[in-house]
Order: structure tokens, then C-alpha cells, then sequence
């Protein structure tokens, strides 16, 4: 009986360097496409078509889409940095906050980050950041306290956008700047079944060359992650299993 391949299968990858190494999936797998390709070389005579074509170089490249964000996943095969830290920068959008004497102060205060921004609640105006003295239209932040100053006529509300610091929830992942050349590289495990034919295949070596994140109105993000496999210290790319 012929084997076929249907759905979006599963994808796992494995960092090369960790020693031990988490094994992590690729969650809400939506595609995973893996080409591989030869350029070639033809021997023309005085004739139409090639009297010889040779094989030259070759290449395996893959690509995943996957909805499901993971920390693990994009420390251990794109960045390849220390293990993400526990902790989180939290961006806060619009808290609502009625200005007292001229002053308000942000929930989070006490692991306050970074200002975002500051708009009026009733007609969306933009305020100006300045260091002291704010007039009607400006305003004031101290980023060590989350405390803001205003100068406006009236008691009114304002709607602070800023960052605060969670450090008992989430990953954190630093992104430095590192020498030309280091990159993680991983081994990559595809595998897909149906009719309870399975089909495998893992390539030994690869390295990510791409992770692109594109946000879409009423659409779930859905990350991309392209990969190219090379050959292992014994020579191999990998293996194909399949049941027919």
C-alpha cells in the first residue's frame, strides 16, 4: 500500500553545543517546507542540448511557521546566548490615571523601566517629555520612582504608557552582540504520520539564518524560522525513514 503525508506534521530541534541539551518543539506547527537542491553543469557540443551534465554542490534548506512563542526554542537554536533568565519586561499601554496637584504616579512604580509615553484621555493629545517645568502640554517623568509631573488647569486623567520589570514571571533573553561566525547549530528532527505510516527525517547539523516575526490586524503571528543543514564531523547530513 502507498504511503502519503498529510497535515503540518512536528518539528523538534536540539541544541549541539548544551551539554545536556532541552529538546524543544516547534508549538502550533502551521508548515514546515525542506528543499534540497544541486546546481549543475552541462557539456554543450555544437548541438541544442548537453552531451553530459554533472552534479556540482548541493544544499538542504528548510523553513517552519509555528505559532506557539518559545523562549527555549529561540535562545537554543537562533541565538544561541546563555539560557534565558526568569523574568519579564512587562509594556504597559494606556493605564488610566487621574492627575492630583499635578503629579501621578504609575502602578508599577516600584520596578518602573522605562516612559512610553504620556496621552490625554479626552481628546488623545500627545505630551511632550521635557526635564522640568512642564507647561499645559508637557510633562515630566522620574524613571527611577514612576513618578510624573504635569501642568495642567484642570484635574483631568492621563494615559501612561511605560515598562516595568516582573522578575518571578517569563523568560528574558539578552541579545548581545557576538563575534562574526558564532551561531548555534542544532539537530532538527521532522516527523509526520498518517494512516499510521510514519515518515522521519533528521538532519544532523543545521544552522538558522533567519527568525521573522510579522504581526497581522485580526491574524495571529506566526513566526518564521529558515534553516540550512550541513554535514556532521563523521560526513553525514542526515537520515530518511520511511514505511514503503
Amino acid at each position: 500500500m502507498a504511503q502519503y503525508s498529510f497535515g503540518s506534521g512536528l518539528l523538534f530541534g536540539r541544541n549541539l553545543q548544551n551539554s545536556p541539551a532541552t529538546p524543544v518543539r516547534f508549538g502550533a506547527l502551521q508548515d514546515v517546507s525542506i528543499d534540497i537542491s544541486f546546481s549543475v553543469k552541462e557539456l554543450f557540443g555544437q548541438s541544442q542540448f548537453p552531451l553530459a551534465i554533472g552534479r556540482g554542490t548541493g544544499k538542504i534548506t528548510g523553513k517552519a511557521n509555528f505559532a506557539q512563542f518559545n523562549a527555549q526554542a529561540f535562545n537554543d537554536l537562533f541565538f544561541g546566548l546563555t539560557n534565558p533568565a526568569t523574568g519579564s519586561q512587562v509594556t504597559v499601554s494606556s493605564e488610566s490615571k487621574s492627575v492630583v496637584s499635578n503629579a501621578a504616579t504609575a502602578t508599577n512604580n516600584a520596578t518602573y523601566l522605562r516612559d512610553l509615553g504620556v496621552t490625554l484621555n479626552s481628546d488623545g493629545s500627545v505630551l511632550t517629555r521635557v526635564t522640568s517645568g512642564p507647561t499645559a502640554a508637557q510633562y515630566t517623568v522620574n524613571e527611577s520612582t514612576g513618578a510624573y509631573g504635569f501642568n495642567l488647569a484642570n484635574a483631568t486623567v492621563v494615559l501612561l504608557n511605560y515598562q516595568y520589570t516582573d522578575a518571578s514571571n517569563g523568560k528574558l533573553i539578552t541579545i548581545s552582540n557576538q563575534l562574526l561566525g558564532n551561531a548555534p547549530t542544532f539537530l532538527a528532527v521532522f516527523t509526520e504520520t498518517f494512516q499510521a505510516k510514519k515518515f522521519t527525517m533528521v538532519l544532523n547539523s543545521c544552522m538558522s539564518s533567519k527568525l521573522a516575526l510579522a504581526t497581522k490586524l485580526e491574524d495571529f503571528t506566526i513566526p518564521s524560522f529558515d534553516f540550512q543543514a550541513f554535514a556532521d564531523s563523521a560526513g553525514n547530513l542526515g537520515t530518511m525513514s520511511q514505511e514503503e
